[in-house]
């Protein structure tokens, strides 16, 4: 680990608690060039956020909350006047629980559809954990989740922190070390109805620590954990109760580049072989040693976009040129088969869970080979991918809900989205047909990010990132086409995950302004895409769940798609 770390010469800032690749990236959202301090990104951050108005068919927030209270002087009359008014505004949602986790406030919350209310909240601040950053979670299913459900939810932690700007002392008191404030905690809650209750920390239990995607098995059997620092997958059991996780198998991505001692770039760009390691666990402890920052090969995460940090020598760790960015890990909807997507090269390599072993490799970006790539085992436990084209990184990812296909987003280079048919049972017969870009998505920004699907799999919904503090919109694309068929433009700050309601009704958009500016929940309607309003949502928000009621709307739900 590096002590004190510091921004490469030529960003230093003029606020030393903007640490590490804070001035850089920040100075790259703001589309600034030279020195950026905390009462820039003040002055930037205070002017034009509350109240985002849609362009054509706007509504604004305002406008939305006086309807949800069925009248623009509901408010004053009390909350007990407002059940016919409220609640029947609320109830056109569905009778749903959204579940989203707060990132920097350290904690989950579950809201009900159907009230506006908050049914129940958890911060790990209370469990000990000194510094968590909330990041992805995922909910097992539940006949009626009002009665209770049980949710996955990883945690950043140690340096990451520092990232976004803030002036704080954290380090210096000491709260980042030796486990508890590391972070790469996955926590397993239960709400009972009532409360949210710590069930269990998968990290301690299993001595496996990963801080990012969190995606549950289509059966719900169990669900896989990434962490695209440690470049480490795993796949765990699903425990209920007082019952303990178990790892069904864990792997680990390395990156042999061709010019290992050349420019940080070249060790990229100019090819090279990923080795996949299966991971085995102490015959001692029966634990794996990655808990906390142990394996890390970055002090900080890449931000969404952020993959040129890491090339262009401006993000610091113990095994850069080693890095891959393995940092998400999504399911079939129909076979039993995962993949895994390396950030670095925008690939996904195929896992077949009923042998637990890498079998297929798929290439996102054009200029690359549309056919699979070969897995080639070495020995009991290792394989290995040549890579002899690398064109760009990529991210975000996942499977239409019938099966049929596959796509990658392509960013930084290409910032367009690889299209592949997926529904052969053999993933090694899976190729690249098409591939997706938007006219919008010139030169690096604005990127593709996060995506979801409708109900019957006819659009794609993605969310495009803008440059810090622009909003983001959100492209709905025609996958009979794949063409654009409709944008929602400046809908909020920084779009993240999107979800569909179960009854294939609405689309919720959840926005969180990279964690300290405006947050909320967007929604439009899946069929017309017409816009419908905001809803309140607190915390600064990474990720959504409605949590699903089976199997079926499971794979509606974090299981196919980050």
């Amino acid at each position: 680990m590096v002590s004190n770390p510091r921004p490469p010469s030529g960003n230093e800032t003029s606020d030393q608690n903007l640490e590490g690749v804070a001035a850089p990236y920040v100075a790259r959202l703001f589309n600034q060039h030279g020195p950026v301090n905390r009462r820039k990104i003040l002055q930037v951050a205070s002017g034009g956020i509350v109240g985002t108005i849609l362009g054509g068919g706007s509504v604004n927030a305002e406008g939305f909350f006086s309807r949800l209270l069925g009248s623009s002087d509901a408010a004053a009359t009390g909350p007990a006047d407002q059940s016919d008014g409220a609640t029947s505004y609320f109830k056109q949602l569905g009778d749903y629980l959204w579940l989203t986790p707060t990132k920097l406030g350290g904690g989950a919350q579950v809201q009900d559809l159907a009230t506006g209310k908050t049914l129940a909240w958890i911060e790990y601040w209370n469990y000990g954990d000194s510094c968590p950053i909330a990041h992805h979670l995922a909910a097992f299913p539940s006949p009626d989740p009002r009665i209770g459900f049980e949710f996955v939810n990883s945690t950043q932690g140690g340096q990451n922190v520092l990232i976004y700007g803030i002036p704080t002392e954290i380090r210096e008191h000491g709260m980042l070390d030796p486990i508890w404030g590391q972070g790469n905690q996955i926590y397993r809650v239960g709400f009972d109805g009532q409360q949210m209750n710590l069930l269990e920390n998968i990290a301690e239990t299993t001595g496996i620590g990963v801080g990012v995607h969190t995606v549950i098995f289509p059966d719900a059997s169990g669900f896989s954990a990434s962490d695209g620092q440690k470049d480490v997958v795993a796949f765990f059991t699903r425990a209920t109760g007082q019952q303990k996780t178990k790892v069904i198998a864990a792997f680990r991505f390395d990156w042999y580049g061709n010019e290992t001692n050349g420019a940080l770039e070249d060790n990229w760009f100019k090819g090279g072989k990923v080795r996949i390691t299966k991971l085995v666990e102490a015959p001692e402890t029966g634990l794996y040693n990655y808990r906390g920052t142990k394996g890390n090969k970055l002090d900080w995460e890449m931000v969404p976009m952020g993959e040129y940090l890491v090339y262009t020598g401006q993000l610091p760790g113990d095994a850069v040129r080693n890095l891959t960015g393995s940092d998400n890990c999504v399911h079939h909807p129909i076979h039993p088969l995962s993949l895994v997507t390396l950030r670095m090269f925008a690939v996904g390599v195929v896992i077949d869970r009923t042998s637990m072993e890498p079998i297929a490799c798929i290439s996102s970006p054009a200029g690359t080979p549309t056919d699979n790539i070969p897995v080639r085992k070495v020995s009991d436990g290792i394989w290995e991918i040549k890579l002899d084209t690398v064109m760009t990184s990529g991210h975000e990812c996942g499977f239409g809900p019938n099966g049929k296909w596959f796509t990658m987003t392509n960013n930084t280079r290409q910032n367009s989205m690889g299209v592949f048919d997926c529904a052969d049972p053999d993933p090694r017969k899976w190729r690249r047909i098409t591939d997706f870009k938007d006219s919008h998505w010139v030169g690096s920004t604005p990127s593709p990010f996060h995506i979801a699907y409708s109900m019957d799999g006819s659009k794609m919904f993605v969310s495009e990132l803008h440059q810090k503090p622009a909003k983001s919109a959100i492209v709905i694309v025609d996958t009979a086409t794949w063409t654009t068929i409709k944008r929602l433009e400046n809908v909020g700050v920084d779009c993240q995950t999107m979800h569909v309601t179960y009854d294939g009704k609405y689309v919720l958009q959840i926005f969180s302004g990279f964690q300290r500016l405006e947050g909320g929940t967007f929604v439009f309607t899946q069929d017309t895409l017409e816009p419908v309003g905001y809803m309140p949502n607190f915390g600064g928000h990474h990720d959504c769940v409605i949590v699903p009621r089976n199997n079926q709307e499971l794979i509606h739900s974090r299981c196919t798609t980050v």
